[in-house]
């Protein structure tokens, strides 16, 4: 996590950020690692997102190749949709958090022309440390939560640590303060006694989601939890008007069967592909980093403050945060992760149905060390969201 910064730089150009570590910070751990009960004391989440410094200060040099809220807007739907979040409680739950993430916010939406809004900042277990790494995720899961959903509540809840106690701590207090979404951009090895946890995640009337992680092939907890709606990373490109492109599974994004966890009556169409184990991703967004997205953070990571590029399933997982946000606006009732993932399969039903082409971007080309295909895959799951669509579609659930 500390030496995030310490990989391959790249400039901005065309040939912008080979490979795809930009400056990478450390990701979920591979399925390969296991981690027995006896040391689930030692384990530690990562974030999964990469990132590059483009420049200090608040003044923002704009560059082709990293997305805007708008941007981003335009190619998925959202901005056909005529729903702002308002009513929804976003939680994030974040290792160490950031000591200057309300001002952050502040620079961003005086950036991009969004409403300001208020956020709650809670630390279940006391004040943290700082840690800049951890600050910089804070700052891309706040500021496009709030970009995508302007009208959501936002509470940025701080664990004291990065272990399992501590952010199980701060995913309780979510649950128990208000929240109808909990996004978690952060994962770390399956262990055996993993299915003993789940029970964080399984509340009425709450969606809980996760990064799959950004080392490419492998699973991590708590995305393969079948409570949780797991959200894997493409490589996204917009046409020249702004509308949507295309789109092809991105290198690093986490993907696997699960270890311990069984496959979920959810995936039962695709039972050729998973067997009797649970599949991640469920569905995928907008990761890669050389197609990624501005943020602002004034917190330091190795010197460096102001705007960064940033990628990663770490974008990815708060994005749909957002859009679960905007199918609850008007709802007497929250959508569950139950209800989300039933949705999702169901709408989706086979490939090439017509409810899949209609509501989703079934993405078919691509690796992560697995290849994307038609229909599910353990790179995008059911692929990215036509917003507009599937959202509609899921507020009416």
């Amino acid at each position: 996590m500390h030496d995030f910064m310490k990989k391959i730089a790249y400039c901005v150009a065309a040939s912008l950020i080979a490979l795809f570590g930009i400056i990478g910070i450390t990701t979920s751990a591979s399925a390969k690692t296991n981690t027995s009960s006896a040391q689930i004391s030692n384990w530690k989440a990562h974030d999964p997102i990469h990132a590059k410094h483009i420049s200090s200060g608040i003044k923002l040099f704009t560059f082709a190749s990293i997305y805007s809220p708008s941007q981003i807007k335009q190619a998925y739907g959202i901005d056909k949709l005529n729903k702002t979040g308002a009513g929804a409680t976003i939680a994030l739950v974040e290792a160490y958090g950031s000591p200057t993430i309300k001002n952050d916010l502040k620079t961003f939406n005086e950036r991009f022309d969004l409403p300001n809004t208020n956020i709650n900042v809670v630390y279940p277990s006391g004040k943290p440390k700082t840690d800049g790494g951890w600050a910089l995720e804070t700052a891309l899961d706040v500021e496009w939560a709030h970009a995508l959903a302007p009208k959501a509540n936002i509470m940025v809840v701080s664990a004291k640590s990065a272990s399992i106690n501590d952010l199980l701590k701060a995913e309780d207090y979510a649950t128990n303060h208000g929240a109808t979404i909990v996004s978690n951009s952060w994962g770390g090895s399956e262990f055996s006694s993993e299915t003993s946890y789940d029970n964080h995640f399984n509340h009425s009337g709450v969606t809980y989601l996760a990064s799959s992680g950004d080392n490419g092939q492998g699973s991590s907890w708590p995305a393969s939890s079948p409570n949780v709606v797991s959200v894997g990373g493409t490589t996204l490109t917009v046409k020249s008007t702004g509308e949507y492109g295309s789109e092809t599974a991105w290198s690093g994004s986490g993907g696997e069967l699960s270890q311990y966890e069984g496959r979920p009556t959810y995936q039962s169409n695709w039972t050729s592909i998973l067997g009797s184990k649970r599949g991640i991703p469920d569905v995928a967004f907008d990761a890669d980093p050389n197609t990624g997205v501005y943020v602002y953070s004034s917190t330091a990571e190795n010197g460096q403050t102001g705007w960064f590029q940033v990628g990663g399933t770490s974008f990815s997982a708060p994005a749909w945060g957002a859009l679960i946000a905007l199918a609850n606006e008007g709802r007497t009732q929250s959508l569950s992760s139950k209800d989300v993932l039933k949705t999702i399969y169901s709408t989706a039903g086979k490939t090439g149905s017509k409810g899949y082409k209609t509501n989703f971007h079934d993405i078919v080309s691509g690796s992560n060390g697995y290849t994307a295909n038609a229909g599910y895959d353990v790179v995008t799951g059911i692929g990215s969201p036509i917003a507009n669509k599937f959202i509609t579609t899921l507020n009416d659930k």
